[in-house]
C-alpha cells in the first residue's frame, strides 16, 4: 500500500508541467515581439541579406527577408507587393515594426511607409547605402539598361524623380549608414530629410550587409535610436 502511494505521488509531480500548461501562468499569449522586414538591392535575392537576416535573429528579432524582382517592376509597384506580403505574414503579437533596406530596398521601404494605409507600428529604418537623393551612376546607366533594370530610372538624381517625391513620414526614426569605399552612391546622396541619424562605415556598396559592424549598428539603432562610433563602441 506505501509502495503504491509512492507511485501515485510520482506521477502527479510528473503531471504537474503537463497540467500548468493547460491552465495559470503557462497559458497567457506568448510575449509582444517585434518584426524586421529585411530588403535587399537592385539586381540581387533575398539570399544577398541573409548574414544580417541572420544576426537580427540571435539580437531577438522575428526577420521578414523579402524577396522582389527589380527587372519588372516600377518602385510604387514593388511597395505595393512588399506591403501586402507584410500584411499576411505579420502576426498579432508583432507589437512593432521596423526595416532594414540595401540599396533600392531603402526606397522601397520609404514608398511603404509613406502611404496612408502604410502598415501600423512603424518605428525604425536603417537604410545600407542608400541613393536617398538619386544616384548619379544611374543617371548614367539609366539610357542603356532602363530596359533591364526598370526602377533604375526611378533614381536618377533630378527632381522629377521619384526618389526625390517621397515623402519622409513622421514618427519614424531613421539611420543611415554610408560606405566609406561607395562608388555607386556618394556619400552626400545617401541622406534623407528627416534623418535621425548618419554614419559612414568601411565597406563598399554591394558587401556592406555583410559588415559585422554594420550588424552592431543596425541592432543598436533599432534598440536605441542612435549609432555608437566604432570607437566609443570598443571602449
Amino acid at each position: 500500500m506505501l509502495r503504491l502511494r509512492s507511485l501515485l505521488s510520482l506521477l502527479l509531480v510528473l503531471m504537474s508541467p503537463a497540467l500548468g500548461s493547460a491552465q495559470g501562468p503557462a497559458a497567457v499569449p506568448p510575449s509582444a515581439r517585434e518584426l524586421v522586414v529585411v530588403l535587399h538591392g537592385m539586381g540581387r535575392t533575398a539570399r544577398s541579406m541573409r548574414p544580417i537576416e541572420e544576426a537580427l535573429r540571435e539580437a531577438g528579432y522575428d526577420v521578414l527577408n523579402i524577396g522582389y524582382s527589380s527587372y519588372c517592376c516600377s518602385i510604387p509597384e514593388l511597395g505595393a507587393s512588399v506591403q501586402r506580403e507584410i500584411e499576411a505574414k505579420r502576426l498579432p503579437t508583432h507589437s512593432r515594426i521596423h526595416f532594414v533596406g540595401h540599396s533600392l530596398g531603402n526606397i522601397i521601404a520609404r514608398w511603404v511607409i509613406a502611404q496612408k494605409d502604410a502598415p501600423p507600428g512603424v518605428a525604425r529604418l536603417v537604410m545600407l547605402a542608400p541613393p536617398n537623393q538619386g544616384a548619379l551612376m544611374a543617371n548614367r546607366f539609366a539610357p542603356v539598361a532602363g530596359w533591364l533594370l526598370e526602377p533604375i530610372d526611378e533614381l536618377r538624381n533630378d527632381s522629377a524623380a521619384t526618389v526625390r517625391n517621397i515623402p519622409t513620414p513622421a514618427g519614424v526614426e531613421i539611420g543611415v549608414i554610408a560606405g566609406r569605399d561607395d562608388s555607386t552612391v556618394r556619400l552626400e546622396e545617401t541622406h534623407v530629410a528627416g534623418e535621425t541619424a548618419h554614419i559612414v562605415v568601411k565597406g563598399n556598396h554591394t558587401f556592406i550587409m555583410r559588415e559585422e559592424e554594420v550588424h552592431r549598428l543596425t541592432i543598436e539603432f533599432l534598440r536605441s535610436g542612435r549609432f555608437t562610433p566604432p570607437q566609443a563602441a570598443n571602449r
